[in-house]
């Protein structure tokens, strides 16, 4: 009796824009995901389009074919037709817009839904063309994959998804940010003095960073020691104002190289993430990872990711965040227990996992 002929590798293709994103976040998550797919045995990985400056080993990439210009252009037009080529089984669209139609199911990542949840925060004039793309997108995707409950949930309050078509799929943290990960030596910036404090990503009003500023204020007052804001991250309007709130304690790196963001984290006292409105956080499990204690708000995603392994705040307390800030400085025992319960919460979130729960959806689909 002859072997069984063993199965074809499941033919996936990831939108290779994500590559290049502006948001950090979602360059992040393209390499890490699709790093962590092409170590499966049973997938074959095509990157449709972009221009990805390197790939892991074994993962294909398809050129763009011909679009209309711009970014819709390409989703709705060259995205499909370059997938077409590529002949995959399943294609994935890495960030909030995907083919409204295409000849093989299409798999939507929705990060968060903060556009359709909270338009007060995203007031610029084209804003309503982005979330009209967004919402067709995630309704027209074959299923959508999401980092959070909460944000599960918030899919479903804005959109009117059902929960069957949406798989909760947390991200992980790259290895390079853990106590034992080997990281360059570089210097910081000769505006950044320690002690300080850290906050990682873009800087807008959901971000919220301005309670961090009274805080630190009114622990000063109380007299504990002077500690300096240092902001890693794009500055969205927000950092004349919060420079006028604190004059002189507000450090403002704009966007930072890998090997900075890493020594940041190897170096500051504490992780602020004040956020209103999170899908994940990212910087959270990757301080956790660094051994760096996270202060962060209760809102949102935040409790669901850093489950007992930070301190929660409420987002709109600055007593509370100075409170919380002025333990976490004076109880050494406090801080060790928070590092060994944070190195032990970042364990959980890898990409590995993340790829297993992402084949999961994409099989489901291919046998459709």
């Amino acid at each position: 009796m002859s072997p069984p002929v063993p199965a074809s590798p499941l033919r996936v293709g990831i939108d290779g824009r994500a590559f290049t994103s502006p948001a950090a976040g979602i360059r992040r998550y393209a390499e890490g995901l699709t790093t962590a797919l092409a170590a499966q045995t049973d997938v074959a990985v095509t990157v449709i389009g972009g221009r990805p400056q390197s790939l892991p080993a074994g993962v294909a990439h398809q050129p763009e074919a011909w679009h209309p210009p711009g970014n819709p252009g390409w989703v709705l037009v060259g995205l499909p037709r370059s997938a077409r080529r590529a002949r995959v089984d399943v294609l994935h669209a890495l960030a909030y817009t995907a083919p409204f139609r295409a000849a093989m199911p299409v798999v939507l990542t929705v990060h968060d839904v903060s556009y359709a949840r909270h338009p007060e925060w995203y007031p610029h004039e084209r804003d309503h063309i982005r979330r009209f793309y967004y919402r067709l997108s995630a309704q027209r995707a074959a299923t959508i994959i999401t980092p959070s409950q909460f944000s599960a949930s918030e899919i479903q309050a804005a959109y009117g998804i059902t929960a069957d078509r949406i798989a909760v799929v947390p991200m992980g943290v790259e290895k390079a940010f853990g106590v034992s990960g080997a990281i360059a030596a570089v210097s910081l910036p000769d505006s950044v003095r320690e002690p300080f404090a850290l906050h990682v990503g873009d800087v807008h009003a959901r971000r919220n960073p301005d309670v961090v500023l009274r805080a630190l204020g009114a622990l000063e007052r109380r007299g504990g020691p002077a500690i300096p804001l240092v902001l890693a991250g794009v500055d969205h309007g927000e950092m004349a104002a919060l420079s006028s709130l604190a004059p002189g304690r507000v450090v403002a790196l704009g966007p930072v190289s890998e090997a900075v963001l890493q020594t940041l984290y190897r170096r500051a006292v504490v992780l602020v993430y004040p956020s209103r409105y999170e899908g994940f956080g990212f910087p959270l499990i990757e301080a956790m990872a660094a051994g760096l204690p996270v202060v962060a708000s209760r809102a949102a995603s935040l409790p669901e990711v850093a489950g007992d392994a930070a301190l929660l705040v409420e987002p709109e307390d600055a007593d509370a965040w100075a409170g919380a800030l002025s333990r976490l400085l004076t109880e050494p025992g406090l801080r060790d227990g928070m590092v060994r319960r944070g190195l032990a919460r970042a364990e959980q979130f890898t990409w590995a996992r993340t790829a297993r729960l992402t084949m999961d959806v994409y099989r489901k689909l291919a046998r459709r």
